[in-house]
């Protein structure tokens, strides 16, 4: 055999040995690549069934549940276009498709449970964060096409007044607590800062819920202003008219 001979064989078995390679690490970094894709839609799949779970916690409309529900059948899907022959997966889609389709022509169109004052601090921030986390689910399914536009708006308005709601409620209770524990200032600035939430808005609750704490502000504002003694009811008046004077309308000279 020529030397030349042997060379040029060399030559194809380290050129069949560097395409090996260059083909294992492509197949190496695809799978990487798929079983990433993968870990994020199980994410995905984990945090939105989360959600579902807790809708005890706030009401949750027949819109929002398809939304949720159509979400995880979408991260099913690409997780099955990325591994076909996972039997497990085109079984889970065939349920969640018919779960889909159930909660779509048999569940009734009204809220999955009535609304429920939080009791404590606590119970409000987890509900505050729940409808959080529900308002930026349905903006990223807004945004990626899956949830139309009017759908969009109306359950962004109604989750956003459950966020009002909860706000609202937390600080009638824990402003009727600051007044039992003798601290009608603190309970003033609750309601005030209530007031001032509900000062935009012109829906029946956010009216109700309005009047209802100018109510109790104004009875707190007079008991403690009865309360005053006369060289403190003067010193208020005089920094009411220094206040008039700064910020009120200037006179024409």
């Amino acid at each position: 055999m020529s030397i030349g001979l042997i060379i040029a064989l060399v030559g194809v078995l380290l050129l069949l040995i560097l395409g090996y390679n260059i083909m294992l690490q492509y197949k190496v970094k695809v799978e990487t690549a798929k079983k990433h894709e993968s870990t994020r839609y199980v994410a995905i799949i984990d945090a939105t069934e989360d959600l579902i779970g807790n809708a005890h916690h706030v009401p949750y409309s027949k819109d929002l549940l398809l939304c949720l529900n159509n979400r995880i059948l979408d991260a099913l899907q690409n997780m099955y276009e990325l591994d076909p022959k996972n039997k497990q997966l085109a079984h889970r889609i065939e349920n969640m498709q018919g779960q889909v389709k159930n909660l779509r022509e048999n569940q009734p169109n009204q809220d999955s449970t009535t609304f429920k004052s939080p009791t404590n601090d606590k119970q409000a921030i987890t509900m505050l964060k729940l409808v959080k986390r529900l308002r930026d689910t349905i903006r990223s399914e807004h945004n990626k096409g899956r949830l139309d536009t009017q759908t969009y708006v109306t359950e962004n308005a109604r989750l956003e007044m459950i966020q009002i709601r909860i706000n609202i409620e937390n600080v009638i209770k824990r402003a009727n607590e600051s007044i039992v524990r003798g601290q009608p200032g603190t309970a003033i600035q609750l309601l005030k800062k209530g007031i001032d939430v509900l000062s935009t808005k012109n829906d029946a609750y956010s009216n109700q819920a309005r009047e209802k704490l100018q109510a109790m502000y104004d009875e707190l504002e007079n008991k403690r202003q009865q309360k005053k003694t006369p060289v403190e009811a003067q010193g208020d008046r005089e920094r009411d008219d220094d206040m008039e004077a700064l910020f009120g309308e200037k006179k024409k000279w």
